[in-house]
């Protein structure tokens, strides 16, 4: 007994954690996952559906030279950035769970809308591709079997945004993916495995490729430009403080283990599809590369079946915060088997799925909108507005190299943000007067 009340009292690092750090409210879970379970999202996303049009979209306009040095210097910029959007999840001693909320307690109250207007843009057109590329899949596999009679692309996303909102019902929060991320890995490993296998018996067998870059000079400059948008979109999900929210404290330091596997392990498979791919087709590589291999009917089934499941998966990542949103706004919480919880969940994340599904079968040019959205928002979110709320934030610790550095980029990344989007909308004009509404691509 005497021992007893000799020993000193213990906290655990936990509970000095929540005794310092403001958690805001919300109706999804928080602190509740491991940084690997953050890496794994993390890796999902740098690894889903798009990568199988990076050899297309990165590669074919930038050439050897510029697609490999602007992976490499995209991989070091974007771990940059986002480590210092995970270094202020805590300003201020309050957990800003969402990136709006972090804007906010630094700018003041206008930047919350100006960030969150930015964010659900990215999140939108980032959903909209997959629900094309989801398609694509979907249509690719019927036409293995079936090609003189496959189904339209409209139908086949009409599926893919159906099959979308049952899995967004079933699921009601990022943190409840858990078993859906392994199955997540299992799929996109099937797709990547097998593209990669498949070109490079093709590459093998091949007559020398053409890896020159086509097109005249000025139409070169704005696919060049619109490439380099494709870069950054290929690492970043613009949403990193919705992801971090997720994680065990101490939440800054698990944030930065996740980084770290997402842009060390992570990158290997995206690297080595994108690489491969335009290796065995050069300059005719399709920006869906299940499309230029040849194989196996099942092989190739097999791939499309996992490339258009894992759409699903992922989508409902990106989508997360916008669920969030509604669930908070309209006080959903209990049990997601709760009669009003889950007719909640069927009216508006069916609602939010339809009119999704539905522009993305209105206007299914995939490349354009990854061009768009890189330009729009992900550049601002995750290079400009990433270094410079690091400048403000932390602004007496600095060193003069410090502040130019971010400055730097936030100039760099600003001006090829409004060429990147110029880009973009010249390739959709020039798309638009040569597809109509409801193309199939």
């Amino acid at each position: 007994m005497r021992e007893a009340n000799m020993m000193p009292e213990t906290r655990t690092e936990a509970e000095d954690y929540k005794s310092n750090v403001e958690v805001p409210e919300t109706a999804h879970a928080v602190s509740t996952d491991s940084w690997l379970q953050a890496g794994f999202v993390l890796t999902t996303g740098v690894n889903s559906v798009f990568v199988l049009g990076y050899s297309g979209t990165i590669m074919v306009p930038l050439g050897w030279i510029g697609g490999v040095v602007g992976l490499l210097l995209a991989t070091v910029l974007s771990l940059n950035a986002n480590m210092l959007v995970a270094k202020l999840h805590e300003h201020g001693g309050k957990r800003h769970i969402r990136y709006r909320d972090l804007a906010a307690q630094i700018y003041g109250r206008r930047a919350y809308t100006i960030t969150w207007a930015m964010q659900y843009v990215n999140l939108f057109m980032i959903n909209i591709g997959f629900l094309i590329l989801g398609g694509s899949a979907l249509k690719a596999c019927f036409a293995v079997f079936n090609y003189e009679h496959t189904m339209k692309l409209p139908y086949c996303i009409a599926i893919t945004g159906f099959a979308c909102t049952l899995f967004a019902i079933s699921t009601p929060h990022l943190s409840a993916l858990r078993v859906w991320l392994g199955c997540s890995t299992v799929l996109g490993l099937i797709y990547i495995i097998v593209s990669c296998v498949l070109a490079v018996k093709d590459g093998i067998n091949a007559p020398p490729r053409d890896y020159s870059i086509h097109g005249k000079s000025s139409s070169r400059i704005f696919t060049t430009i619109g490439a380099s948008a494709n870069l950054v979109f290929a690492f970043n999900t613009g949403m990193l403080p919705e992801i971090q929210a997720t994680v065990r404290e101490p939440a800054v330091k698990n944030m930065l283990k996740a980084l770290y596997f997402q842009f060390t392990i992570g990158v290997v498979p995206m690297f080595a599809i994108t690489f491969i791919g335009y290796w065995a087709y050069g300059a005719e590589t399709s920006t869906y590369l299940l499309n230029s291999v040849s194989g196996p009917l099942w092989v190739k089934a097999a791939a499309n079946i996992s490339a258009f499941l894992q759409s699903i998966i992922c989508l409902h990542i990106f989508a997360s915060p916008t669920y969030e949103y509604l669930d908070t706004k309209f006080g959903i919480r209990g049990s997601a088997l709760k009669l009003n919880n889950l007719s909640f969940r069927i009216a508006a994340r069916g609602g939010y799925l339809v009119i999704s599904t539905l522009v993305s079968a209105l206007l299914p040019f995939l490349g354009d909108f990854e061009s768009l959205t890189g330009a729009l928002s992900t550049f601002p979110l995750t290079f400009i507005l990433a270094n410079h709320m690091y400048i403000v934030a932390k602004k007496n610790k600095l060193s003069l190299l410090q502040k130019l550095w971010h400055w730097s980029n936030v100039v760099v990344f600003a001006i090829m943000s409004v060429a990147a989007t110029i880009a973009a909308l010249r390739l959709i004009a020039v798309d638009s007067k040569q597809y109509h509404v409801f193309a199939d691509l």
